[in-house]
């Protein structure tokens, strides 16, 4: 971990995400997401005889979260890995099954506030955005050496920029004359790039853009459903799985294979019978995502695009 910083993290609708879970306190439990430790911290202290998970790609994470959760000993298993991962994960342990799982699809703000790593555009430094530093790809790459036309894909599909063109545009021609090397260089291609009257009030003109980048470093929304369907193998009847989302493309995600899930039988509505033999592996306990209290977003404004889907294995 970088000298001098401690990883914080506030625990977004912690209250929610452990009742949503029901914890039995024999049970198995995972937070593939571990963070700094705080929802982790949570599941924990209501175990007495069961076991947690707690799962994180960041080696800056497991340490943090390693050092908050040894008050609870052999009690949690500390992982690094992705929490796509999920299966191997359990089964390297020989765990079989497991009564809940937890996934926080936010970036921490320890990442965040942390320049260095390179996810914000608040500040100048290297370009990474890699959650995990293992990994080959980073935003370096993905601004240096994608075409034109997979950089101006992302930004539309990944950051809902409707200046993608133009974005992906400048930055290859930017490029042509030097590489764009930090998060500063970055900031100003893209000002550069949106027209002048659409820089105006809102949010920061590079927002977008750095957000879908990001998703693309670590690959974000590919790793959602099969996630979603290795923990539906893996829990007990009556176990549950909560999911945290950011932003409006994971939310859609999460609640579409949940639904797909839930669905059963998938045979064309005019036959008579059910062919397929398909039965529901999920109940979908909110129908509509539970959303940050007026309290929680008073004292986080990163919680304000917080949404809970939660779901339990039938």
């Amino acid at each position: 971990m970088a000298e001098g910083i401690s990883f914080s993290h506030y625990s977004v609708m912690l209250k929610e995400c452990i009742e949503s879970l029901c914890i039995k306190p024999d049970g198995i439990y995972v937070d593939g997401t571990a963070g700094g430790g705080g929802h982790s911290f949570e599941i924990a202290k209501h175990l007495t005889t069961g076991r947690l998970i707690a799962i994180d790609q960041d080696a800056d994470a497991i340490a943090a979260a390693g050092e908050r959760l040894s008050v609870y000993g052999d009690r949690v298993t500390l992982v690094r890995d992705n929490f796509s991962n999920l299966a191997n994960v359990c089964k390297n342990l020989e765990i079989e099954k497991i009564d809940g799982l937890l996934l926080d699809l936010g970036v921490s703000s320890y990442q965040l506030d942390t320049a260095e790593r390179g996810f914000s555009y608040m500040a100048d430094a290297p370009l990474d955005m890699r959650m995990d530093k293992r990994s080959e790809l980073d935003a370096w790459k993905v601004v240096n050496t994608y075409s034109e036309a997979e950089l101006k894909r992302i930004l539309y599909e990944y950051g809902e920029e409707r200046f993608s063109g133009r974005i992906a545009r400048v930055i290859v021609e930017t490029r042509t004359k030097h590489s764009i090397d930090t998060t500063g260089e970055l900031v100003h291609v893209i000002v550069s790039a949106i027209p002048a009257g659409a820089r105006e009030g809102g949010s920061h003109p590079a927002k977008r853009s750095f957000q879908a980048i990001r998703i693309e470093v670590n690959k974000e929304l590919s790793v959602i459903a099969p996630a979603i369907d290795s923990a539906v193998k893996l829990l007990n009847q009556g176990g549950r799985l909560a999911i945290l989302t950011f932003h409006s493309l994971e939310d859609r995600l999460v609640k579409q294979t949940f639904a797909a899930a839930a669905k059963g039988c998938t045979c064309p509505r005019n036959f008579p019978v059910c062919v397929c033999g398909n039965k529901p592996k999920l109940k979908i306990i909110t129908n509509k995502p539970l959303l940050p209290s007026e309290e929680e977003l008073a004292q986080n404004s990163r919680s304000h695009s917080a949404k809970l889907r939660v779901a339990e294995k039938v």
